[in-house]
């Protein structure tokens, strides 16, 4: 069984949740890459992108307890919590960035006030595409609003105009046609 492997990542983050740096560096080793290259795509940085990337291997050292199979694979996991990570920074350099504007420059005032989509191109996007489209609009767009674009739930409400108790059913349903989507997918392999 796959499971029972050692370097198996399901097994490498029990191992890790245990305290095992062996299997920690094992995970990195696996991992990193993977992590470090969507964090550059989100980021566009790379010295931002390394900080994210040490960031994000830390919060696996310390809740790789909290990491449950059947919500997702290591990988999966891994990407999200980039992904939630990237945001963050992403959202601290736009505040920043607003914080240190003067009102004479009012251009660049609007042009940091719009959403800009930095993983649209990401390989996220690319694999999730296919299946995507298949959703019913109204579902398709508020996922891609807060996947790609890091959009919170009220964000997404106020940008469509639409209840927030709207915005919240029609990410659960997505997020579950999705999850049999894609598990279908995976099923057919």
């Amino acid at each position: 069984m796959a499971a029972d492997l050692p370097d198996d990542p399901i097994s490498l983050l029990q191992q890790i949740a245990r305290g095992d740096r062996d299997a920690f560096g094992r995970f990195y080793d696996r991992y990193a890459s993977l992590a470090y290259t969507f964090a550059m795509r989100l980021l566009g940085s790379q010295s931002d992108a390394e900080d994210l990337l040490q960031e994000v291997f830390l919060q696996v050292w310390r809740q790789a307890q909290s990491y449950r199979p059947e919500r997702g694979t290591p990988e999966a996991w891994l990407i999200m919590m980039t992904r939630s990570r990237g945001i963050d920074k992403l959202r601290s350099r736009r505040r920043r960035d607003m914080d240190t504007l003067t009102p004479e420059e009012p251009m660049r005032v609007a042009q940091l006030a719009q959403v800009d989509r930095p993983t649209q191109a990401s390989e996220a996007r690319l694999a999730l595409q296919g299946s995507l489209t298949k959703l019913p609009d109204a579902q398709r767009i508020v996922l891609e609003l807060a996947y790609f674009d890091g959009l919170t739930q009220m964000e997404i409400a106020a940008h469509l105009g639409e209840p927030l108790g709207t915005v919240k059913t029609r990410m659960r349903v997505g997020l579950e046609r999705l999850r049999s989507f894609l598990g279908a997918e995976a099923a057919g392999r």
